[in-house]
């Protein structure tokens, strides 16, 4: 007997149980990366699907950002689209299609993302995303703007505002990041950037199933989750770095993301602002768009009927017709 009261055998039994659940676990583990393992998807491979003669690249901080200049060249006020957190300029297709025919319209992947990749500095915080913004408009000769965004982009959009209040002379938001709120559902992809143990999986683990969930997430009608638009999403998270740098960006979120609350200048920016809005957004709801529109002096809200957090790629002919008329104004 121990002192516990068991003997010998009931103390082997339980060793001897503990083993089998050891090497359980550490087999489901092996079994899992065997499946779902996916190395990277090189950098050339990647810009033969995804780039297009419309497809530029500039240096930026030791970084070679993907970017595409569309439109009436002599615009000198173009309009910059800024996608949000997993996806690329790619989102923005519908809308540059209508716009470019009477507009000059830059889309770009942000660092982290596309096949902009990776920062090396690994720095993704707001501060670093508005000087980014700012070189990157500096480095392709643009000095004013009109600015939109969706979600980390429209983020970046307001807080590009703040700090360069003379370089934008209208804003678009839509589902925009920009106040402490609760989220009704996320992405399972988001939530998995957060595990400590997990996350490092995720760099090399990544099951198309988990993109697919997570592009669902955001869309109000499933049915428009194309398999084409799940492979985009998935093949540019594969870029090489890009899996390292959304964890790393989520962490940057998860750790700084009320310190470094800056939403109280919000009510500073006065230039005419159009704020579009999907009413089943649960990742950013709806109550954020009113705070919004409660702080801006000079804004119109557009609520679009089920329709999710990116409501420019779910249905962009109905919301491009609002920008069209916001821009006439």
């Amino acid at each position: 007997m121990t002192k516990f009261g068991l003997n010998s055998n009931t103390m082997n039994n339980i060793f001897k149980t503990l083993k089998y659940f050891i090497l359980l676990i550490i087999g489901l583990i092996l079994i899992t990366s065997t499946i779902f393992w996916k190395n990277d998807i090189p950098l050339e491979t990647l810009k033969q699907k995804y780039a297009n003669t419309e497809s530029k690249f500039v240096e930026i901080d030791g970084m070679n950002v993907h970017y595409r200049d569309e439109g009436i060249r002599n615009d000198s006020t173009p309009i910059i689209l800024i996608h949000g957190t997993g996806a690329s300029l790619h989102t923005w297709e519908g809308w540059v299609n209508a716009l470019k025919k009477e507009h000059r319209v830059i889309r770009l992947d942000l660092p982290a993302y596309g096949l902009t990749g990776p920062n090396p500095n690994k720095d993704y915080s707001q501060a670093f995303y508005s000087s980014f913004m700012n070189d990157f408009l500096s480095k392709i000769g643009v000095n004013r703007c009109i600015m939109a965004g969706n979600s980390l982009g429209g983020s970046i959009t307001w807080n590009f505002a703040v700090q360069f209040p003379e370089k934008v002379t209208k804003m678009i938001l839509v589902d925009a990041g920009g106040y402490p709120t609760k989220s009704k559902s996320v992405p399972v992809a988001f939530q998995l950037a957060g595990w400590p143990v997990v996350k490092n999986l995720f760099k090399y683990i990544t099951p198309r199933s988990i993109v697919q969930k997570s592009v669902e997430n955001v869309y109000a009608d499933k049915s428009k989750v194309s398999e084409e638009l799940i492979d985009r999403y998935y093949d540019l998270s594969l870029r090489k770095g890009n899996r390292e740098a959304f964890i790393d960006r989520m962490s940057e979120f998860r750790n700084k993301g009320i310190s470094a609350d800056n939403s109280g200048k919000i009510k500073g920016l006065s230039m005419p602002t159009l704020i579009i809005w999907g009413d089943k957004d649960f990742l950013i709801p709806l109550d954020v768009a009113q705070k919004f529109h409660a702080d801006l002096p000079n804004d119109t809200l557009v609520v679009f009927k089920n329709s999710g957090h990116t409501p420019m790629e779910e249905d962009a002919e109905k919301t491009v017709a609002v920008v069209k008329e916001f821009l006439k104004k």
